[in-house]
């Protein structure tokens, strides 16, 4: 594991820097790629979004530029077509292609407007990732998978209630912590790679998951579970133990605890 996910992982969440830790994430898995050429990248965009929102004051006229410079000139959007390709949650990738999945696009928004001072967070909606522009005056909600659109007050019940409909009812819908966006970007890999009969690579994106947030329980259960599918019985056994050290979930430690019990049995 690189020095700089496991600094990465001490980091308190509003120190960390979203585009930076995920091409911190994305490096992983391209060890040959020289990072700078994607740093400069990100700084060239930054560049342009400072000179075309020099005035933007207001959380529209912030979105406006954002929309004009990423999905306009730069050309960032979502990839329907080939929405599960593995690239879509990796940064460098996604710089690469200009396509990329919600989470990861939004990473690119928030990062961008963060370094000009602007007041953004992704928001965690049901079935789907958004952007919020601003806070308190007006905010703007806009999807970077649709190039920026605009997202009313309606749709964004629509996609609440269509969510209700199919599962647990969601009272209200937050800003994620940069840890939690982080997590949502890994666990969007690790997916993927177990749903593609690739257990390896989504064990080690789970171990990833476990270090960028050690505090995150489910991290630590589906690494376990990983683990002992491979026959890693002690690794297992040690990932069981961490969710003991992190978690009061009185179901969850029930069920880690009868799990250890069956392991030292057999």
């Amino acid at each position: 594991m690189s020095d700089d996910l496991n600094r990465l992982g001490l980091l308190d969440d509003e120190d960390i820097e979203l585009d930076e830790a995920a091409l911190v994430l994305a490096c992983l898995d391209h060890p040959e790629a020289d990072p700078t050429g994607y740093w400069d990248e990100l700084d060239a965009i930054e560049a342009r979004l400072d000179a075309i929102g020099a005035d933007a004051e207001t959380a529209v006229e912030r979105a406006d530029a954002l929309a004009e410079v990423l999905a306009g000139e730069y050309g960032f959007g979502g990839d329907a077509k080939t929405y599960d390709d593995p690239a879509n949650a990796d940064l460098i990738r996604v710089i690469d292609r200009r396509r990329g999945l919600p989470v990861s696009l939004s990473i690119l928004w928030v990062a961008l407007a963060r370094r000009l001072g602007w007041s953004a967070d992704i928001l965690d909606v049901p079935g789907h990732v958004l952007v919020l522009i601003g806070r308190e005056a007006a905010p703007v909600i806009v999807d970077p998978f649709a190039g920026g659109a605009r997202v009313s007050a309606e749709r964004l019940g629509a996609l609440v209630e269509a969510a209700a409909a199919n599962g647990p009812a969601v009272t209200h819908v937050a800003a994620m912590p940069n840890r939690a966006v982080l997590v949502r970007l890994l666990q969007n890999q690790a997916s993927r790679a177990e749903a593609a009969g690739k257990g390896r690579r989504a064990l080690d994106l789970y171990t990833r998951m476990t270090v960028v947030a050690p505090d995150y329980a489910h991290g630590w259960w589906e690494r376990a579970r990983l683990e002992l599918v491979d026959g890693e019985v002690a690794a297992g056994r040690a990932s069981l133990g961490a969710i003991l050290e992190i978690t009061r979930d009185t179901v969850l430690r029930q069920r880690v605890t009868q799990l250890l019990a069956a392991l030292s049995s057999d």
